[in-house]
């Protein structure tokens, strides 16, 4: 698909952490997403993400990192005002810690840690622009496999979150984004995705519980040539010694294959993992079982 790709200009109009002027609109009925990421808010995989939302009709805001801030987990700070460039020369120098895209006001970034652009979208982006909480929150596609448990959804509590991971590790600034890229199978692969949540109706997911998606490679010499390629199936965070404590489907006695092997079988094969929100463990059963039942039209089996 062509993207109508926004920010083409670097330039930007910056506002302080303290005195943030936030646009006063009201958003329509459009399906609401806060976009998070730990690559940088410049990074080419979450502007194709949210291109490709704001394309099919959803109402999506980034706020994301000034920088690559991948391996810091759940640190937080207070924003600071730059002291370098930002990521690939979009934020000058001395910039203000807090900044919107001149070009788009959906658009911000937060100098401090990924959790504190989620926290500040959150607490005023939403607030303004959305005119409440996002119906989802959504992360990446982060640049590269995250088979694990470290996430950005702190203050999340309440409403759904889904973490976005692609195993393709390149990267690239947005400006240098291309009709039919890996980015852009990614971002139709995770609109794809959540579109198949939000069809099944509130409540999207259990309480106190986020999904970890994780595709494989994807491009030319993979599987995965285009989205319509992705074959989603659930799996765990956590490899256990074969104990049937997992929700039964596809004749898998109660145990789901782990994250890696889902997306190590050839065939172009995306793991889907619901975790807890408390200690990112594996979730329950119970609410493996809602998840399978939620995402049934989507979900397939392993060969």
């Amino acid at each position: 698909m062509l993207f109508a790709l926004v920010c083409a200009a670097s330039t930007l109009s910056a506002a302080s952490a303290s005195a943030v002027l936030l646009p006063n609109r009201r958003a329509g009925a459009a399906t609401k997403v806060l976009i998070g990421n730990d690559d940088g808010w410049a990074e080419g995989n979450v502007r194709a993400f949210y291109s490709t939302l704001k394309e099919g009709g959803w109402d999506a805001i980034i706020s994301a990192p000034t920088e690559n801030k991948s391996g810091t987990g759940s640190s937080s700070t207070t924003p600071t005002p730059l002291t370098s460039e930002g990521q690939y020369g979009t934020i000058p120098k001395g910039a203000a810690a807090i900044g919107v895209d001149s070009a788009d006001d959906h658009i911000w970034y937060v100098n401090a840690y990924p959790v504190d652009g989620i926290k500040f979208g959150l607490s005023n982006l939403t607030k303004s622009l959305f005119s409440g909480n996002p119906t989802l929150v959504a992360t990446g596609p982060n640049v590269g496999s995250n088979l694990g448990v470290e996430t950005l959804f702190s203050g999340t509590v309440g409403i759904p979150a889904v973490a976005f991971s692609g195993a393709d590790e390149t990267r690239k600034s947005y400006k240098d984004l291309k009709d039919g890229d890996v980015s852009s199978i990614y971002a139709e692969g995770a609109v794809k995705f959540l579109s198949a949540l939000v069809d099944a109706g509130a409540p999207y997911l259990p309480a106190n519980v986020i999904l970890n998606v994780n595709f494989p490679k994807a491009g030319d010499g993979t599987d995965c040539k285009s989205a319509k390629d992705f074959k989603f199936v659930q799996s765990r965070v956590y490899w256990h010694l074969s104990l049937p404590i997992d929700v039964e489907t596809c004749d898998n006695g109660g145990v789901l294959p782990t994250e890696s092997s889902v997306v190590g079988t050839d065939g172009c094969y995306v793991s889907v993992s619901a975790m807890k929100t408390s200690n990112k463990l594996d979730a329950s059963k119970p609410d493996q079982s809602t998840v399978n039942n939620k995402l049934a039209g989507i979900l397939t089996c392993l060969p």
